[in-house]
């Protein structure tokens, strides 16, 4: 059987490692604070004592990191992925990187006879848990081919976007449009309950209306009962997604001025000592006497 290594136990990867061990298939864990891995050993993963032994027992290994510095980490780790490949091995990266990171890691990896795929996913926890993330991927077919059967239970869908990288701008593009929704979301939140109506009963009404949409159903509840946990979404994350954006576009000579705003208004939330907290706290941009805690 094709074994299966994981690196990045976060807010997604857990979860994402239950639905791989729940579908039978053979997976070594790996996390930088170790405690991290103990619930997924319990479920039947292999703990490896360090990064290298991952690397040199595993034929795919799969990252979910939070940020362009954590996966060069482990890249250029004394020992670590880049020191320990061989040929035929497969990296498939998850999380949501810059896509010069990724064609540049691509590169390196096919140095080795190694192959990347940039695979970043959208749906949050819930989809996580549920299965039911969405896959953009970004590199060769038969890669991305090899890559289909593990990611049947983890996501709806795995759409080939285009070569090395090609994943990674499609993530962004999401993530633009997520980012920049959330805030927008407060401010209709806050408009509702200014003119005097239960914000609350606003996810139900606008239910399959053209302004419906998944974070909406999300967010919007939080917001009006100013319910923040369980953790769905980091502000930092979101933060983080925003910054690639605005790259990738003076990349391009494009223009993002709703975005900007979204993130300027983000990165002052951010700064007031949310970054770690919830998405849904960005209402307390639009309370004066924040009642977010």
């Amino acid at each position: 059987m094709t074994t299966l290594g994981f690196v990045g136990l976060g807010l997604m990867g857990v979860p994402m490692c239950r639905r791989l061990l729940a579908a039978g298939h053979p997976l070594t864990v790996w996390n930088r604070s170790a405690a991290k891995a103990d619930s997924l050993r319990a479920a039947g993963a292999e703990v490896a004592a360090n990064l290298g032994e991952l690397v040199r027992g595993c034929d795919i290994i799969m990252l979910c990191l939070a940020n362009d510095e954590a996966v060069q980490a482990v890249w250029q780790a004394e020992g670590g992925i880049r020191a320990q490949l061989r040929p035929g091995q497969l990296l498939v990266d998850f999380s949501s990187t810059s896509p010069a990171l990724t064609r540049q890691l691509a590169q390196q990896a096919a140095e080795h006879g190694a192959a990347w795929v940039d695979a970043p996913v959208s749906g949050g926890v819930r989809g996580a848990e549920n299965g039911t993330l969405v896959i953009m991927a970004g590199g060769l077919a038969p890669d991305i081919a090899r890559l289909q059967p593990f990611a049947a239970c983890l996501s709806q869908r795995l759409s080939h976007i285009g070569g090395h990288g090609a994943g990674q701008v499609a993530k962004v593009c999401n993530q633009l449009i997520v980012a920049s929704n959330a805030m927008l979301i407060a401010e209709t939140v806050q408009l509702a309950e200014a003119a005097g109506i239960d914000a609350s009963l606003l996810p139900a009404a606008l239910a399959g209306g053209f302004a419906d949409s998944l974070p909406f159903q999300i967010l919007a509840p939080r917001m009006a009962q100013r319910q923040f946990q369980p953790l769905q979404w980091k502000v930092a994350t979101l933060l983080k997604d925003l910054g690639n954006a605005r790259q990738l576009a003076a990349e391009h000579d494009a223009t993002l001025p709703l975005a900007s705003l979204a993130a300027d208004m983000m990165a002052r939330h951010a700064a007031a000592g949310y970054a770690e907290q919830d998405l849904s706290t960005v209402i307390a941009c639009y309370l004066p006497d924040s009642e977010v805690s």
